[in-house]
């Protein structure tokens, strides 16, 4: 098997929401929204982890956790066998490098008053990368690599469509030569004919460097493309995980069956339709038991009362259900 660059164990990222003054006067206790809730797993190096679930499932979250954009409440993630969680800044500037980011919005996630020149430039100064004549020249590598004209670094963002500054956000999370991309839904602003071309740009990246990704997505068909294995989010936990073709071919969890039957299949047997009633529950007042039977057309009794734990239902197929591998779901 190969080598885990990455293992996330038993993650948990909890943000307080603020008191009201009824919430005073009441003296009710302090709530907090359940972003990630005991999140584990592993990424293999040279491999893509594909993320997916439903808005507001906790994938965000969990992948600026293990950037240390936000301090996880407790839990380990573990980067070549250090543990960046309990790191202090200053032990932790020489993996800022190691791990890199493609923001979802590249309107937002570029400065507008600074050249796309300036922009990769920052980021090799402030790693103190090269002397000032090196610089300039992985600049324009960098602006090649990713499609683009290396005469157009003083150009600034505005002068750019959506694709392009979405191909400058790449070429600046590659610019330190980074090991682990976390790409977090690097698609979901641009127009499907863009998203193909990023697409492919992510996919001939990731070969031709050796990367190991996290692509971060609601889009199972932009997954099944790029990822090697899958892990499907559902309110703040993962509720199984496997190779991709596995998954796709032999899912387990009901919401995972209910997510692949609304994607079109073409020229393929058409799966059958599973239908999710309801939305999914808050965050701050997650359902006792497990926290998709409010919404499973197959729950039994156990499922209102106990949480199921991740197990292994196949050779490298985990799901966290309990009535997967006997009975209704594992015949779906």
């Amino acid at each position: 098997m190969a080598e885990a660059l990455l293992e996330v164990r038993d993650l948990v990222k909890h943000f307080a929401l603020p008191r009201t003054v009824l919430d005073a006067a009441l003296r009710r206790p302090p709530q907090k929204v359940r972003a990630v809730d005991g999140v584990s797993f592993a990424v293999q190096r040279g491999s893509t982890l594909g993320l997916v679930g439903e808005s507001g499932c906790g994938k965000s979250t969990l992948g600026r956790c293990i950037l240390r954009l936000h301090d996880a409440d407790r839990g380990e993630v573990r980067f070549n066998g250090v543990d960046l969680a309990g790191l202090d800044e200053g032990a932790l500037v020489p993996y800022r490098k190691r791990l890199q980011v493609v923001f979802q919005d590249p309107y937002s996630s570029l400065n507008p008053r600074q050249s796309i020149g300036s922009t990769l430039l920052e980021v090799l100064d402030v790693h103190g990368i090269g002397t000032p004549a090196e610089r300039r020249k992985r600049v324009a590598q960098l602006l090649t690599q990713v499609g683009l004209n290396p005469g157009d670094g003083h150009k600034h963002p505005g002068e750019f469509s959506g694709g392009q500054r979405q191909r400058i956000g790449i070429a600046r999370a590659l610019a330190v030569g980074p090991e682990l991309l976390i790409a977090d839904e690097p698609l979901s602003a641009l127009d499907v004919s863009i998203q193909a071309q990023i697409l492919q740009l992510l996919l001939n990246l990731r070969t031709s460097l050796g990367l190991t990704m996290i692509f971060i997505s609601h889009d199972l068909r932009v997954v099944r493309y790029l990822s090697d294995e899958v892990a499907v989010m559902y309110l703040g936990q993962i509720v199984e995980q496997a190779p991709t073709a596995d998954l796709f071919a032999r899912p387990q969890h009901p919401y995972t069956i209910a997510l692949l039957s609304a994607v079109p299949e073409v020229g393929e047997t058409r799966r059958e339709q599973v239908a999710i009633e309801g939305e999914p529950p808050s965050a701050v007042r997650v359902p006792q038991g497990c926290r998709f039977h409010p919404r499973c057309p197959w729950k039994v009794e156990r499922c209102r009362h106990e949480s199921p734990k991740l197990r292994e239902i196949l050779p490298g197929h985990t799901v966290a259900c309990h009535v997967a591998g006997g009975g209704r779901v594992a015949g779906a």
